[in-house]
């Protein structure tokens, strides 16, 4: 599929300011938003979003619910299991609104000045803006913050700053980010969203560790108690400096946030149909099929509501680990495919409720739906060798049967992939041209809910003669063997942006 391009806007004051040495041969847009789209829905003088009341009393409590455990309030590192609602301690130099999601508006920052060239961007930050010991933030701090997340933080902070050439204070209030290859229209942005810690606080501790010491924030909650493993409880910062902003203005309303930890999803369940929580998100089909005729929603007690958008939807799949030397043979990979009766998944499993994944961008305007045009294949032609050749003559579809549960047809197709790349069967058993030994694999899961969907799958398999073992771990023994690459195939989501990139 080819992602569709994007134009970046810079919608701001109509002057263009000059910039001092280095900036002097660029011109410059200041502005208060940052978009991929035409403009930015709210102008500069926006009181509020329009999907808040800001008005709303600030009081009372929320109890919500999260699975597994935790062991750490660092939620930037590969190590441990950070605690469940970490984001709301911190503040980001921009921030997008629900309504605008390809639009950032400055949070830390008060404006934004962008080049022409999209070499460097500047970030100026708002004077009240403070961390909740009372100490400004500055561009020290959001210097420190990209280098402790870039060289002690998750892997991915790595590639995905990884055009960032250079950032340095320009006065205690500005900081330049400057970028280096091609221009990249969404660079400005993703430097927004950078989490602002504290170079004060963090200067007496080790970024790299876990840490159970509840941290310097500037978001508008603070940790106020927790159980390691059982609960965590955030309370509202009074006097929060950017309550009033109005990007967040009617907003983090709530006293007291408290998360319940949950190991087990039946028992989840259950917890919350006996209102030991107060809102929930259901992601099985199953239960949102089967599961919420109880007498507290029969009695009104209990709202229950789908709520349909056209956003990217993302995906969940099979998904191989390629450093395996028997997963890096495309033909087994897609003669496994076959193997997946989605069709009778639905039908029996899902309740009907999904729709095969086709597209990164699937459930949205984005989502490829035809042959590349002349544009795209002028894009893909550098590219012909290199990527399968179906891209340029075939619409992508996954395979599909008919949802009766007979895929002996599809068998067929897989066997015939397998024998023309030199795999064989003996004695009920797919052998491997390369090792010569019997192919198998393991599926690694974290829930049991879902080794109901995985087994008939597993079943399909061994009819190819390929054994998949199916195992499930504990969370905190998944995340481990995830993180090392320690699996043969997972069952993983992945969710998508809203604009290509």
């Amino acid at each position: 599929m080819v992602r569709h391009a994007f134009a970046v806007f810079i919608i701001g004051a109509t002057a263009l300011v000059a910039a001092q040495g280095a900036m002097a041969q660029s011109k410059v847009t200041r502005t208060h938003a940052l978009t991929l789209s035409d403009k930015p829905k709210y102008g500069p003088d926006f009181r509020h979003l329009d999907y808040v009341n800001p008005g709303a009393p600030k009081s009372g409590d929320v109890r919500l619910h999260a699975f597994g455990s935790f062991d750490t309030f660092n939620p930037f590192i590969t190590k441990g299991s950070p605690a469940p609602g970490l984001g709301r301690i911190y503040q980001t130099l921009s921030t997008t609104p629900l309504d605008d999601i390809q639009t950032d508006y400055g949070l830390v920052a008060q404006s934004m000045e962008v080049a022409d060239d999209l070499s460097f961007v500047i970030y100026n930050l708002r004077p009240q803006a403070k961390f909740h010991d009372g100490t400004q933030i500055t561009a020290d701090d959001v210097i420190f913050s990209f280098n402790a997340l870039r060289e002690k933080g998750q892997p991915v902070y790595r590639y995905y700053y990884a055009n960032i050439a250079k950032v340095e204070a320009l006065n205690p209030q500005r900081v330049k980010f400057t970028f280096s290859g091609p221009p990249n229209r969404e660079l400005p942005q993703i430097v927004g969203g950078i989490p602002v810690l504290s170079k004060k606080y963090w200067s007496t501790r080790d970024f790299s560790k876990t840490t159970l010491e509840p941290p310097m924030g500037s978001g508008a909650y603070r940790i106020k108690s927790f159980e390691p493993g059982r609960f965590i409880v955030y309370e509202r910062v009074k006097n929060y400096w950017a309550e009033d902003l109005p990007i967040n203005r009617g907003r983090d309303n709530f006293d007291l946030i408290r998360y319940d930890m949950f190991r087990d999803q039946v028992v989840a369940l259950e917890a919350f149909k006996a209102h030991q929580y107060d809102f929930r998100q259901e992601n099985s089909s199953k239960d949102w099929a089967t599961a919420y005729n109880f007498p507290k929603r029969r009695r009104g007690l209990v709202k229950v509501e789908a709520m349909p958008h056209n956003r990217p939807a993302g995906m969940q799949a099979f998904v191989f680990n390629t450093r395996r030397d028997k997963f890096k043979d495309r033909t087994l990979r897609k003669a496994l495919s076959y193997a997946f009766d989605f069709e009778w998944s639905n039908k029996n499993l899902f309740y009907g409720q999904y729709a095969r994944t086709s597209s990164y961008f699937s459930n949205s305007e984005l989502a490829a739906t035809m042959l590349p045009s002349k544009a795209e294949l002028a894009l893909l032609e550098p590219w012909r060798g290199k990527i399968p050749d179906e891209v340029f003559t075939k619409i992508y579809a996954p395979p599909s049967t008919d949802g009766s549960g007979k895929i002996r047809g599809n068998l067929r197709k897989a066997l015939r992939l397998l024998k023309k790349a030199g795999y064989r069967i003996e004695k009920n058993q797919l052998i491997s041209p390369k090792t010569g030994k019997p192919v198998t694999f393991e599926i690694l899961l974290v829930s049991p809910a879902f080794e109901r969907v995985v087994a008939p799958f597993a079943n399909n398999l061994k009819r190819l003669g390929i054994a998949a073992n199916v195992r499930t771990v504990d969370q905190s023994q998944y995340i481990n063997r995830r993180r090392s690459f320690d699996f043969d195939m997972i069952v993983g989501g992945a969710g998508q942006s809203e604009s290509p990139g």
